[in-house]
Parts: structure tokens; C-alpha cells; sequence
């Protein structure tokens, strides 16, 4: 197609049946959330046939289906047997007078240590895949603070002592997901700090906005 008609303008119906397909694809395991939400957003940047075309190059035509004995995924659901596995990328973080972060795509070890004092650390676990099904992170703030970010469907369980200081459990915490790995923070806070928050990933953000822009077309299509 895109040898054919490099230059050929997309259209909008264009586009949505290309993110139809990627839809099918993450359904049937295909594609894990990220790979969803990246090809996503190509689709919708998308200009011409050309830039759609290698988008499902490496996907089955629509109805094939998945092959025998491979078990799918259900759409929106993080694929966590493959975020699990791995050797840690980093065991410590220490802020003196400082501070220290982990964010985007690393390998968190089955334990951590985190050390504050008169600084913070930053623990991004939403885009990271796991050592271990679970993971300790030890905590010790002295007028300092660590703040560890967890995607949905994690467990948490927060079991630190705070003296003029103390931890956080994330707020609305959900039913975690049995696939999901297990995070335990403990530790020590004084004159200090430690909160855990709950927060959707890239892909969960992008596949919402889908489906709001899905909503918002029957919207217009019933009008």
C-alpha cells in the first residue's frame, strides 16, 4: 500500500480502522499496553497511508485469530508474567543534602534501600518491570523524603514507623490484580517522610483517552 500510494492523504475513518485492529491485537496478547499506546498515538499523528501501513505490518489480517494454545489478553489489562523477571538495575538510592530518582523503563530489584537525609528520593515503578513477584523497599528519611509511584493492580503494604514523621498508603488503593507483583515498603522516617501514590501508566492514560474519543463519537453519531 504504502509503495502504491506513498503520498495519499488518510482519513479519519482511515485511522480508526487501523486503532480497530490494534485494539484486536492487544486482545489477543498480541501486544503488550505500551506497544498498544505508542502505535496509538502514530495512529492518530498519522498523515498518509504510508506512515499507516507499518503500524500492523507485523499483524495478522483481521478474523485470523490468535494461534492455538496461546492465551489472550483481556483489552486494558496489564500483561504482568511479562513485566517479572530480570536482574535489578539499582539496589540503593541515597540523597544526602540531594536527592535521587528511578523513572521510566528499569528493573526493580527484589529489594531496595532508599536513604534520605536533608534530601528525597523518587521511585517510579509504573514502567518498570520486576526482579520478583515481590519487591521490599526499605525506607530511612531524616528530614528528608522519599515518594514511590506505583501503577494500578500492584499491592501495596506499608508497614514503616514514623517519629515526627511517617508513611503513606496510596489513596483509593484498588483490588490489586492477581498477576500483578507485590511491593512492600517498610523503614524508618524522622523529622520525614514516606508516601506511596497510585498512578495509571502511559499506556492505561492513553487507552482512557481512547475510549473517551470512542465516547465521544457515539455522542455525535446518536446527535
Amino acid at each position: 500500500m504504502s509503495e502504491e500510494l506513498p503520498e495519499l492523504r488518510a482519513s479519519d475513518a482511515d485511522r480508526e480502522k487501523v486503532a480497530e485492529r490494534l485494539r484486536d491485537a492487544m486482545a489477543e496478547g498480541r501486544l503488550d499496553m505500551d506497544e498498544f499506546g505508542e502505535r496509538l498515538d502514530a495512529v492518530y499523528r498519522a498523515r498518509t497511508y504510508a506512515e499507516l501501513e507499518p503500524l500492523t505490518r507485523d499483524l495478522p489480517a483481521t478474523g485470523t485469530g490468535a494461534p492455538a494454545g496461546r492465551p489472550g489478553a483481556e483489552p486494558g489489562r496489564e500483561n504482568w508474567p511479562a513485566r517479572i523477571g530480570g536482574t535489578g538495575d539499582a539496589r540503593w538510592g541515597i540523597g544526602v543534602l540531594s536527592g535521587f530518582q528511578h523513572t521510566g523503563r528499569w528493573t526493580v530489584p527484589a529489594r531496595f534501600r532508599a536513604i534520605a537525609f536533608w534530601g528525597g528520593g523518587q521511585l517510579d515503578l509504573r514502567e518498570a518491570r520486576f526482579e520478583s513477584r515481590e519487591t521490599v523497599i526499605d525506607c530511612w528519611t531524616v528530614m528528608g523524603g522519599v515518594n514511590i509511584v506505583v501503577p494500578p493492580g500492584v499491592q501495596v503494604e506499608v508497614r514503616g514507623i514514623g517519629i515526627m514523621g511517617g508513611f503513606g498508603r496510596p489513596a483509593g488503593d484498588d483490588t490489586p490484580d492477581p498477576d500483578a507483583p507485590r511491593v512492600v515498603v517498610r523503614g524508618f522516617a524522622f523529622w520525614g517522610g514516606v508516601g506511596t501514590e497510585r498512578k495509571p501508566t502511559r499506556a492505561q492514560r492513553r487507552l482512557e483517552k481512547e475510549r473517551r474519543r470512542g465516547e465521544g463519537e457515539d455522542r455525535r453519531e446518536l446527535g
